[in-house]
């Protein structure tokens, strides 16, 4: 990596600790950017990422989550294998913008490293039980956990509770939901 991208990483990273929200917040898009053109960049840092999955600001623990989705690619270490517990957790409940965040990440987690679909499939339907602010909220995730499932649907062995959390959402009352749901089950019921 050349010294002059060494040091925009580390400035970037740098700017997540800034006061101003502008720097803070412009430095995490250009992060999250960068992790998906070239991962590699970044994977040197992945420390850092995951220790911001903990942090105080929520953005930044979000967008820390679609970053570390993306290292997943680049991941011979086997480190986001290690960290997959806490990668998902956020989808039992409480932030559904988390959850979002870390379903939305695990299709490429799952896409990166097919041998983890399952035990990432196996966690998302579960979205199904999760406590957020409002049943709509978990409709909301819902719908994201359904679009999720359809990405990486072709690397998971146990389609059955797939397939059974999918088809339970036919009927779900939002709207955008219940569409996802029957795009999914069009595409593969039949599988």
């Amino acid at each position: 990596m050349p010294c002059s991208t060494v040091e925009q990483v580390n400035t970037l990273c740098d700017g997540l600790a800034s006061p101003e929200a502008r720097t803070k917040y412009g430095s995490a898009k250009q992060l999250r950017r960068l992790s998906e053109q070239d991962p590699d960049l970044l994977y040197p840092r992945f420390d850092f990422f995951a220790q911001l999955m903990s942090g105080e600001a929520r953005i930044l623990r979000w967008d820390s989550s679609r970053i570390l989705a993306h290292l997943a690619r680049v991941d011979s270490e086997g480190r986001i294998d290690k960290l997959l517990d806490r990668f998902l957790a956020p989808i039992a409940g409480h932030e559904m913008i988390g959850a979002a965040n870390a379903i939305q990440g695990a299709a490429d987690i799952a896409l990166a490293k097919p041998h983890l679909a399952d035990r990432i499939a196996r966690e998302i339907v579960r979205v199904r039980h999760a406590h957020y602010a409002t049943p709509e909220c978990r409709n909301v995730a819902a719908g994201h956990a359904i679009q999720t499932l359809d990405r990486f649907f072709e690397h998971i062995q146990k389609k059955t509770p797939v397939l059974a959390f999918v088809e339970s959402q036919l009927n779900n009352p939002r709207p955008a939901t219940r569409k996802k749901a029957e795009k999914f089950w069009a595409k593969w019921a039949g599988w």
